[in-house]
């Protein structure tokens, strides 16, 4: 079950070296090991701050920060322009780095949930030194396979939606979805690419809805934040995280010294269970838990990350 609420005790901003402001807090016990929260998306934010109920206040030093470009970041990412172009992954690599030296912390325990297991995993095999440890919720590499599945091949599960989400990219002959989305969401014209956006926030809502208990996101409802959203994820995604076809697997061997629990919802049909399973199976300190009632997300797996995070506590 998870802690009761806590609020931050610390909150600030960091101005990174090329000039963005990172908002960044502190829950918890100040004399603790750290553990650090990577939230989902790209583009989500720390939102509501449910993620400092799963680790015990008493025992961790938890900090969260909107990564850049979101949530209480600035400058907000939702048109082309310079920020746009500086949102990659080695950029947000650094931006970890930056918070870690500024806050003083030697090494951490890296957390993150589907995007954020993504940028956790890139950030360790960047600084291995740096990490103690990973807990990885709905488990994602960003590898183009994994894009072009949720993009595209899961489409013959929900055939008439993706059809309209294909006929919305306008694409051209030969060219992906995703890189159509990405054009869109870079066009001059405000009005394209907020439509680009709404039809996108629509099919996100798609391929989730397999989640028992599922209910359309709320915050798609705000164009801004369909904006934001639709914006840096596809600009990610249509890159495959800045990492390289394969990405993250073709640098696990950094990581194989680190202990890790991955968390995976059996359900989870726009981000099945391989990329997890795989993993597991080349990380040799790894532990795999399947929840097999749910999706990409849901109670139990909070359950499953604050069980992780107590089997790595003090």
């Amino acid at each position: 079950m998870p802690f009761p609420p806590v609020e931050p005790h610390t909150t600030g901003r960091l101005t990174t070296g090329d000039g963005a402001e990172l908002y960044w807090e502190e829950s918890g016990s100040r004399d603790a090991p750290a553990l650090v929260w990577l939230h989902g998306g790209p583009g989500t934010g720390l939102g509501r701050g449910g993620y400092r109920r799963q680790p015990d206040p008493a025992k961790w030093r938890i900090i969260g920060l909107d990564q850049r470009g979101c949530g209480r970041s600035t400058p907000l990412v939702d048109a082309p322009g310079p920020a746009l172009d500086a949102l990659t992954t080695p950029r947000m690599i650094a931006d970890l780095e930056e918070l870690r030296a500024h806050l003083g912390v030697s090494a951490w325990l890296v957390a993150g949930g589907s995007w954020g297991s993504t940028l956790a995993l890139a950030y360790a095999e960047a600084h291995p030194e740096r990490v103690t440890a990973l807990v990885l919720a709905a488990v994602t590499t960003t590898s183009r396979t994994e894009v072009e599945w949720i993009t595209e091949s899961v489409g013959r599960v929900f055939p008439r939606e993706w059809e309209r989400f294909a006929e919305a990219s306008t694409r051209r002959p030969g060219e992906r979805v995703i890189d159509a989305y990405d054009r869109l969401l870079r066009d001059s014209d405000p009005a394209v690419r907020a439509e680009a956006a709404r039809a996108w926030c629509e099919w996100e809502d798609v391929h989730v809805s397999l989640t028992p208990g599922w209910a359309p996101n709320p915050d798609f409802a705000d164009p801004g934040f369909r904006a934001r959203f639709a914006t840096q994820v596809v600009n990610v995604w249509s890159r495959s995280a800045f990492l390289g076809d394969h990405g993250i697997l073709d640098r696990l061997d950094r990581i194989a010294h680190l202990p890790a629990v991955l968390i995976h919802g059996r359900l989870d049909v726009s981000g099945p269970l391989a990329p997890a399973w795989e993993l597991h199976g080349r990380l040799p300190l790894s532990r795999l838990v399947v929840v097999e009632d749910e999706g990409h997300g849901g109670p139990t797996m909070g359950d499953e990350i604050g069980r992780a995070y107590a089997s790595f506590g003090s």
